[in-house]
């Protein structure tokens, strides 16, 4: 785990040299002029990245890419980091590749398609928490002007 850590943060750290956030930030303002598509598109990024790698990893190369990018149409952070978690948790539970779907077969000694099966209500439900949670912003902010932050 540590060397695919140790990989990850080299790579995110090649990214930030070369200002790919930079050039992320220039593509993002000349072809999405709406924040919610904005929101939408990150929406699927998310997911697919969930599916495929795991959180920790993710952290280190995807977050320095979409935090100038969140900053830039008005994202609050703590907005976009739930945004970031619920939608990794998602691809976590999204078939085929999802990995908890190959953990709870493994754990459970269920073949992968009756997991896959039994994973999809869970997976609308969570699905419509995720949209929520990104296209209504209170939700994850109400809190934070409690502890000094202002959203």
């Amino acid at each position: 785990m540590l060397i695919i850590l140790a990989v990850a943060r080299g790579f995110s750290s090649y990214l930030i040299d070369a200002q790919i956030p930079a050039a992320l930030i220039d593509w993002t303002r000349e072809s999405v002029g709406n924040k919610y598509i904005f929101l939408l598109g990150l929406n699927v990024f998310l997911l697919i990245v969930g599916c495929v790698m795991d959180i920790f990893s993710a952290l280190f190369v995807v977050v320095p890419l979409i935090a100038p990018v969140g900053a830039e149409f008005g994202i609050h952070p703590v907005h976009l980091g739930i945004i970031f978690i619920a939608n990794l948790e998602l691809g976590y539970l999204t078939p085929p590749v999802g990995l908890n779907l190959f953990l709870a077969s493994y754990r459970f000694d269920r073949p992968l398609l009756e997991v896959y099966r039994a994973s999809i209500p869970m997976l609308i439900i969570h699905g419509i928490g995720v949209l929520l949670i990104t296209y209504l912003p209170w939700l994850t902010t109400a809190l934070l002007p409690l502890v000094g932050d202002t959203p």
